[in-house]
């Protein structure tokens, strides 16, 4: 049987696609106002530039999560980027591999599967393993600009995932908590997992690393930290899981 258009990939109940068209978009969109926004239509000039993939479950096609990939050829490209409005990046402006953003990711706030969050990432490696991205990066959200119930995930942040000094993002954004350098706590790990948002546990467990600082976002109702993930520094053992799922 010939694959089906646009699949990127099937696996169990769920299949992940990219979007075919302006009515696909659309429904990312509003998804992205249900989880993200209280008002309004999610929708901004990136989108345009964007692929967009969308999860679905296989039978009913109903949309359960979604994301936006910006392909940039190298780090002089990250002007075009939706994270440099609020992040200084020229550590990685010197970058000279194929990176790509990953944004607006969301999972529909009534499903709690994780399987969603893998064919997710299943569709993400197949994504970069196609285009040849040495970088994966973006604006991982943390819910609300409160950080108060955040403290001891931002702490576990400061003491093991800071982003290395060359690549360190400095600050842009008119609002930020800079919790690398108020933070004095002993992070609780339990805590702090349990406060840390699912897409940025993905990033760390593959060797991720974040700014030194979050943003607060009050039009999105969030506080966010830059997260940047070297494609070349992912586990094996990690990357033969996320080739399980993409193949």
């Amino acid at each position: 049987m010939a694959a089906e258009p646009d699949v990127l990939l099937h696996k169990g109940c769920y299949r992940a696609r990219l979007a075919a068209g302006l009515a696909d978009v659309a429904a990312a969109q509003a998804l992205r106002t249900e989880c993200f926004r209280t008002g309004g239509t999610d929708c901004d000039a990136y989108d345009a530039a964007c692929v967009h993939v969308l999860v679905e479950e296989a039978q009913t096609g109903f949309l359960v999560c979604c994301f936006r990939l910006l392909a940039l050829r190298d780090g002089a490209e990250l002007g075009r980027s939706y994270s440099a409005q609020f992040y200084d990046l020229p550590g990685l402006q010197e970058f000279q591999g194929r990176m790509a953003e990953l944004g607006r990711f969301c999972i529909h706030p009534d499903w709690h599967d994780p399987d969603i969050l893998r064919v997710a990432w299943g569709a993400v490696t197949v994504f970069v393993d196609a285009n040849a991205i040495q970088m994966l990066f973006g604006c991982t959200s943390f819910a609300g600009t409160a950080t108060a119930e955040y403290l001891d995930a931002f702490a576990l942040l400061k003491h093991r995932h800071l982003a290395p000094p060359c690549w360190r993002p400095q600050v842009k954004a008119p609002e930020v908590f800079r919790f690398a350098a108020r933070l004095r706590r002993k992070p609780d790990a339990k805590k702090a997992l349990l406060h840390m948002p699912p897409l940025l546990r993905s990033y760390l467990l593959m060797g991720g690393w974040v700014s030194d600082h979050a943003v607060a976002d009050a039009r999105m109702n969030t506080l966010h930290v830059f997260t940047g993930l070297e494609i070349g520094a992912i586990p094996a053992a990690r990357k033969r899981l996320l080739r399980a799922v993409a193949g």
